[in-house]
């Protein structure tokens, strides 16, 4: 690992990085959170411009409770899902709704072969747990083909004990004045 001119040896490298909204929130000229996020109103609309949504990433979304929305896929589709309808409703004139997120719970892995989920009431971890993680995450994927691809690459990973994740290093090269 290089850190300016210095060369640090490492067998494992782990990399932690904050989260900002894209630069594009920016140029809205609405609030905005410390993270770069556009804070939205209960529709998705963005202050002044109930004909502008903003959804995923981009958008702090605040619940009734006043904690904010996770921003987790399945949170931006249920955003999305709820700004195209809203469209739709201003098109024919009707009112628009409000945003309501609804937790289905959540899946984490921990580890080969390890998972955790947490439905609420039910919680579990292990391999069934695992297992469902990655039944649940092929399912979202898009067409069969995309499916059965991701398929075939975790299980070539898993029962090859190939690493699921690479670090792009500049190794086997040599830095303009950086010393071995």
């Amino acid at each position: 690992v290089y850190i300016g001119d210095e060369r640090i040896a490492a067998e494992t490298v782990f990399w932690a990085a904050g989260n900002a909204a894209s630069p594009l929130g920016k140029t809205l000229g609405v609030p905005l959170d410390s993270a770069g996020r556009v804070m939205v109103n209960e529709d998705l609309s963005i202050p002044g411009h109930p004909e502008v949504f903003v959804v995923g990433d981009l958008a702090l979304v605040v619940r009734e409770d006043g904690t904010p929305v996770p921003g987790v896929c399945p949170a931006a589709n249920q955003e999305g899902t709820t700004a195209a309808k809203n469209i739709l409703h201003i098109i024919r004139r009707q009112p628009v709704r409000k945003f309501r997120y609804r937790n289905k719970g959540d899946l984490a892995t921990i580890g080969r072969s390890r998972a955790i989920a947490d439905f609420g009431r039910i919680r579990f971890t292990g391999r069934i747990a695992w297992l469902l993680w990655l039944f649940v995450h092929i399912m979202y994927l898009v067409g069969f083909r995309n499916r059965l691809s991701v398929f075939i690459q975790w299980a070539y990973n898993y029962f090859t004990y190939q690493r699921g994740m690479r670090l792009i290093t500049n190794a086997g090269r040599t830095r303009p004045g950086a010393v071995d």
